[in-house]
């Protein structure tokens, strides 16, 4: 996707040095700042702390995390230490533990003295695939908004909920990727974007969305429903950060209720995400493990001051009880469609087995 109209993807390897750049999005929109990544702290800490988001992002940044943990100590001990660093990071994004597990199968049978380089060799396909698999998902979402018919003024409207976009894997994004590929072949599209609380992902949403010139509105998440029953919007398109074995469906706390309008007003539900995603081992939403994250994301504000410094404000006092759930899981029967890298199916076990015959027992 574009920054300022170049060419950019979200993390920047550097093979020679062992280390990768990543975009800190804690800074944006307010600001574009880089981050080194060249310690498995480092990248624990970038993972956990949110400055990478979005699950195909977590998982190739977890694989370089561990290719750049192995540079110096590349023992059965260090590599199993730093895989349960890694993991431990975040619970419900799978393609995190899709991506450690893959690289640990890898790696365990060699040498020790052959892993490193063959770490960051996995690493940089791990992130590669993830490119192609995001673009091959616009391309098959592309096909379904263009069966669909405008409701207002010929313009395609598309809501969306957290930041399934570029920002949220390596390039081209989940979710966002068949909206880059409609404004890109020309069709007027226009995207919804909530905001997202108390994270705000919604914010990236439209600061990646106006890099590259694609038009958009920003939302208070409650405002969904009415723009929904409206007719304002014309389908809704989410990412995912674990889609189990039946279709259920674990993204942004938020998701299940914009399911449910579009359920309520016969506006399709779309869920966009590739094979990373997908937890074969998983039979249902009821078995995803929901992250529940500090109360003082929810207390607090983050934002800039008058002078354009960083600045955090209280909005909650710190004893305020509250509760923090980063996930909610959207049944299956909510899900019009899956739309993967292989292809378009239902939020079915017997749907993704057609795309994935390989995973049949």
């Amino acid at each position: 996707m574009n920054i300022d109209g170049i060419p950019t993807r979200t993390l920047r390897a550097d093979p020679e040095r062992r280390l990768i750049d990543i975009i800190d999005q804690t800074r944006l929109p307010l600001a574009l700042h880089w981050v080194r990544v060249d310690s498995l702290e480092a990248a624990a800490h970038a993972i956990r702390g949110m400055q990478v988001r979005g699950a195909p992002l977590i998982g190739a940044t977890a694989a370089y995390g561990l290719a750049i943990a192995l540079a110096d100590d590349a023992s059965d001990t260090w590599l199993e230490k730093a895989i349960a660093v890694l993991g431990a990071t975040r619970p419900t994004a799978v393609n995190l533990h899709w991506a450690l597990a893959r690289m640990r199968l890898l790696l365990v049978p060699l040498a020790p003295a052959r892993r490193a380089d063959a770490a960051w060799t996995e690493a940089a396909a791990i992130a590669e695939e993830d490119v192609a698999q995001n673009a091959a998902i616009g391309q098959h979402g592309l096909g379904l908004l263009r069966r669909l018919t405008p409701r207002r003024d010929g313009i395609l409207n598309v809501m969306t909920h957290c930041n399934a976009g570029w920002l949220a894997t390596v390039d081209h994004g989940t979710a966002l990727s068949p909206i880059y590929a409609a404004h890109d072949k020309g069709l007027p599209v226009h995207v919804w974007v909530s905001e997202t609380r108390p994270r705000n992902q919604g914010l990236l949403t439209a600061w990646e969305l106006a890099q590259h010139g694609v038009p958009h509105t920003v939302i208070a998440d409650n405002a969904a429903g009415i723009l929904l029953r409206a007719g304002r919007v014309d389908a809704v398109i989410v990412g995912a950060d674990r889609i189990a074995a039946n279709g259920d469906v674990a993204n942004k706390v938020g998701t299940y209720l914009k399911a449910l309008a579009c359920a309520d007003n016969d506006i399709p539900f779309y869920v966009a995400a590739p094979r990373s995603t997908l937890d074969f081992a998983c039979p249902d939403g009821a078995t995803i493990p929901i992250e529940e994250r500090d109360g003082d994301e929810l207390r607090q504000v983050h934002g800039v001051d008058p002078r354009g410094m960083p600045s955090t404000l209280w909005q909650l006092a710190p004893g305020e009880a509250v509760i923090n759930p980063a996930f909610d899981v959207t049944p299956a029967r909510l899900v019009s469609a899956l739309i993967t890298e292989r292809g378009v199916c239902p939020a079915s076990r017997d749907g993704l087995l057609a795309l994935y015959p390989e995973q049949i027992p």
